[in-house]
C-alpha cells in the first residue's frame, strides 16, 4: 500500500480548507505538500449561519451544503495533486474530518455533525476516503474529541522535553506528552470569539497579529465574569465548541456592561483565551518545559506574548518540523491511515470512551 495519504480539515474558525499530503514510509511523518483553499465568502457566511446555537434551517439547505462542500474538498485535493504533478492513484486514501455545524457531546443522546459529503470527495477524486470520524468514538462513549492527539504522540513524545502541544483554532485545545500516559482536551475558546467581534466591528475576517488586541485594556469583570464559566470547572476528558463559546455567549455577558470601548473587549477576549489556556497548562502540566502552539493563533503576535508568560517556552511546532497550519490536517491524514490498517484512532484517556476503536466510514 502506498505511503501517501492526503488529509482534509475545516476548522471552528471556517478559514477554508486545509489539504497535507504526508508521506508515511518513514517512524517520523514527512509533509510533502499543504495548501490552504479559502472559502466563497457566500458558502463561508452558510456555514457560520448553519453553526449557530438553535438554528433553524430547512434539510433540503442542509443537504445541499454537504454536498457542495464535498465538490469544494475534493477539488482541494485534485488542485495539490495537479500543482505537485502527482497522480491520484499514487495516494492511499484521504481522511476528511468534513466541516463540523455542530457538536454535542454531553447530552441524552450525543452526536457531532460534520458535513462534506465524502461520496462525493470519492467519486470526484478516484481515492478511497475516510470520513465520519468522530461519532464512533462517541458511540463508545467518548466525547469525540480530541482526536489530534494521538497524531501528537506519533510525532512528537520521543523528544526529551517536557511538551504540551497547544493547538489555537477556533476552540483551542492541549496534549500533555509526557504523562504516564497522554492528558488531552479542549481548554476553551481559542480564536472564535475574537474572530466574531472584530469581523462585527471592523468587517475583518481575524484580528492580523492581534494588533486590534493591543491597543486596548483589558476590562477585568468582564474577563473575571467570562471566566466563571462552569466549561472550566468541569473535569477532562471534556470537548466544547461555537455552540458553547457562541456569540450569543459573548453578547449575553456585554449586556451587564453598558459602556465600554471596542477595542477594550477584544484586548479582554485575547486575554480570556490565553489565561484560560494557561490556567488549564497550570493545573494539569505545570512540569510542562515548553508549549508547542499550531493552528491559526499561532500567528496572533500578541496572544504569543501573553501565553510566554508563563514558566516555559513557548514556540512554533514549525521549530519542529510539523508547519503549524498543517498540524491536524496531517492529523487525520494519520488517522485515514489507522482505519485502513484496522487500528484504533482514539485515545481513550483523551476523549473518555470505553475502549480503543477504529474510527470512521470507508468511502472506496
Amino acid at each position: 500500500m502506498s505511503p501517501l495519504y492526503i488529509g482534509l480539515m475545516s476548522g471552528t474558525s471556517v478559514d477554508g480548507i486545509d489539504a497535507a499530503l504526508v508521506d508515511f514510509s518513514q517512524a517520523q511523518p514527512k509533509l510533502i505538500a499543504f495548501a490552504c483553499t479559502p472559502f466563497p465568502d457566500a458558502v463561508k457566511q452558510q456555514i457560520q449561519r448553519i453553526s449557530l446555537p438553535n438554528q433553524l434551517l430547512l434539510l433540503s439547505e442542509y443537504g445541499a451544503l454537504d454536498c457542495q462542500l464535498g465538490h469544494l474538498f475534493a477539488d482541494a485535493v485534485n488542485q495539490l495533486l495537479a500543482r505537485e504533478n502527482i497522480a491520484p492513484t499514487a495516494i492511499a486514501a484521504i481522511g476528511s474530518h468534513g466541516q463540523t455545524v455542530f457538536h454535542q457531546p454531553n447530552s441524552d443522546f450525543p452526536f457531532s455533525l460534520q458535513i462534506g459529503d465524502p461520496n462525493v470527495i470519492a467519486q470526484k477524486t478516484g481515492i478511497t476516503t475516510i470520513a465520519d470520524f468522530r461519532r464512533r468514538d462517541m458511540a463508545a462513549g467518548g466525547q469525540g474529541a480530541p482526536l489530534a492527539p494521538a497524531f501528537h504522540q506519533a510525532v512528537f513524545a520521543r523528544q526529551a522535553e517536557k511538551i504540551t502541544v497547544l493547538n489555537i483554532g477556533g476552540i483551542a485545545n492541549i496534549t500533555i506528552l509526557f504523562k504516564n500516559q497522554v492528558v488531552a482536551f479542549d481548554t476553551g475558546v481559542g480564536n472564535t470569539l475574537m474572530d466574531y467581534w472584530v469581523n462585527k466591528h471592523l468587517q475583518q475576517a481575524y484580528d492580523k497579529n492581534g494588533d486590534w488586541a493591543r491597543l486596548g485594556r483589558v476590562i477585568p469583570a468582564l474577563l473575571a465574569r467570562l471566566k466563571q464559566a462552569d466549561y472550566f470547572s468541569a473535569l477532562p476528558p471534556k470537548s466544547t465548541g461555537k455552540e458553547y463559546f457562541s456569540p450569543a455567549w459573548l453578547e449575553n455577558h456585554l449586556a451587564a456592561f453598558p459602556a465600554f470601548k471596542l477595542e477594550d473587549v477584544q484586548t479582554t477576549l485575547c486575554h480570556f483565551t490565553a489565561e484560560t489556556i494557561s490556567d488549564a497548562i497550570s493545573q494539569y502540566a505545570i512540569e510542562t518545559e515548553r508549549v508547542l502552539v499550531c493552528g491559526g493563533g499561532v500567528y496572533n503576535t500578541y496572544l504569543m506574548e501573553l501565553l510566554n508568560r508563563g514558566n516555559y517556552a513557548v514556540s512554533s511546532t514549525a521549530e519542529y518540523g510539523v508547519c503549524p497550519n498543517a498540524m491536524e490536517a496531517m492529523a487525520f491524514a494519520w488517522l485515514a491511515k489507522q482505519t485502513l490498517q484496522h487500528a484504533a484512532g482514539n485515545l481513550t484517556a483523551v476523549t473518555g470512551a470505553t475502549t480503543p476503536v477504529i474510527l470512521g466510514g470507508i468511502y472506496p
